[in-house]
């Protein structure tokens, strides 16, 4: 009897870490962009001042802006892609904290209506650190019918 019980628990333990494991991987894309291309950001990049660019091996384009500049944190911000080269499918912006875990902030851009093709714009906002300076990672996910493009631009915050 006590055997059986004994096989019983592993059989349900290794039953649970299988589980947790697929559940894990199914997840994965919501905490962590993956990406098939990752494109190279121009030197200079100061989203603080201006936006930025990130460009791909085949010569297409991603750029990013945020305002109001410089970058605040507890606002609402407005971000806005262009694309140059790309058709996208869907837009996203992960914000995310490159030395701390900040929690999900990953906002899909719309379309914009009437300002061409390309132009995606949506808000967010950065939650404050306690720390004080934070550095953040604001990479656009751009998805097109065949495959998924990461741009990973940086900044820095300090709150006011």
């Amino acid at each position: 009897m006590k055997l059986n019980k004994k096989i019983l628990m592993d059989a349900i333990a290794i039953l649970a870490i299988v589980l947790i494991a697929v559940v894990g991987y199914k997840l994965s894309p919501l905490l962590l962009p993956k990406a098939d291309i990752v494109a190279t950001i121009a030197p200079g990049c100061d989203l603080h001042r201006r936006a930025c660019v990130a460009r791909l091996p085949d010569g297409s384009r991603i750029e990013l802006s945020i305002s109001p500049q410089p970058i605040p944190m507890l606002e609402a911000l407005q971000v806005e892609v262009r694309t140059i080269g790309l058709e996208p499918s869907k837009v996203e912006v992960d914000f995310a904290g490159v030395d701390m875990n900040m929690g999900y902030n990953r906002p899909e851009l719309a379309p914009a209506n009437g300002a061409g093709p390309g132009l995606f714009r949506g808000e967010a906002a950065l939650p404050v650190c306690v720390t004080g300076k934070m550095a953040w990672a604001a990479t656009v996910v751009v998805e097109t019918g065949r495959s998924r493009i990461a741009a990973p631009f940086r900044f820095n915050s300090e709150p006011d």
